[in-house]
């Protein structure tokens, strides 16, 4: 193959593998002179819709601009660009794609298990670790273990998970109804919240009670310095003398 061949090669075959089925899809815009069609439907750099122009327009007006003609939806007719600083509307991109990252947390699934004939004590215990997994913004499965003739009294498991439910339905639901797994019985409640929502509330929460305890050392420290303050003499001790310490015949 000759240089000339050589010379369009690679840039045919990026384009091929661009748009054929089964190839590499680009999720690249196109930009100024990689836009091959004829007329585009042309958007302002403000959102301002300027109507359907010949491309070569559009890249003019880009070009004194000192901006890029961006197509938005190529599956337009004509395809939609945009006048913008495509550098800059990468970079603000990236940026919103590092905040989604740091944002995002994985919903976690934690357990509890309980007995049907489970005392009030044991039942508030168990109840208050479902109430702080919910408020975390994490789902409970909660799983009753029959035993014996237990098994026979699918109603006392039943009876309980619904009581649960209607103990925390201010901070979840049921997602998934009660249902029997062999001997045991299981249910799953999620939090109205989402995490990431659950985990700023609960850093909101955490920062309120630091500056409510710095509160009270605070008026502590004050309501002993203002005791200290009203003792005779203020908080100054009154230096004893030498023969207050020792005796008057024993020569210095």
């Amino acid at each position: 193959m000759g240089e000339a061949g050589r010379d369009w090669l690679p840039l045919r075959s990026a384009e091929a593998f661009s748009h054929s089925p089964g190839g590499h899809i680009s999720t690249e815009l196109r930009i100024n002179d990689r836009i091959r069609v004829s007329e585009v439907r042309l958007v302002g750099p403000n959102g301002e819709t300027v109507g359907i122009v010949p491309t070569a327009d559009a890249l003019r007006l880009a070009q004194e601009a000192d901006l890029d003609l961006v197509e938005i939806a190529p599956q337009g007719k004509p395809p939609v660009c945009k006048l913008m600083d495509y550098g800059k509307f990468k970079y603000e991109n990236a940026q919103k794609a590092r905040e989604a990252r740091r944002n995002q947390t994985n919903v976690v699934i934690k357990e509890m298990k309980l007995r049907p004939k489970i005392d009030q004590h044991d039942y508030e215990t168990k109840k208050g670790h479902v109430v702080r997994f919910l408020r975390a913004g994490d789902k409970v499965k909660i799983t009753i273990m029959f035993r014996g003739r237990e098994q026979h009294r699918p109603e006392l498991g039943f009876r309980l998970l619904q009581r649960l439910a209607e103990d925390v339905t201010d901070l979840g639901f049921v997602e998934t109804t009660p249902k029997q797994d062999g001997r045991n019985m299981t249910m799953v409640l999620g939090p109205h919240k989402k995490k990431a929502d659950a985990k700023v509330e609960m850093e909101a929460e955490k920062e309120s009670r630091m500056a409510e305890r710095a509160a009270e050392a605070e008026a502590d420290r004050a309501e002993r310095e203002e005791r200290n303050a009203a003792r005779p003499g203020g908080t100054v001790r009154k230096e004893r003398g030498r023969s207050e310490n020792l005796d008057p015949d024993i020569e210095a």
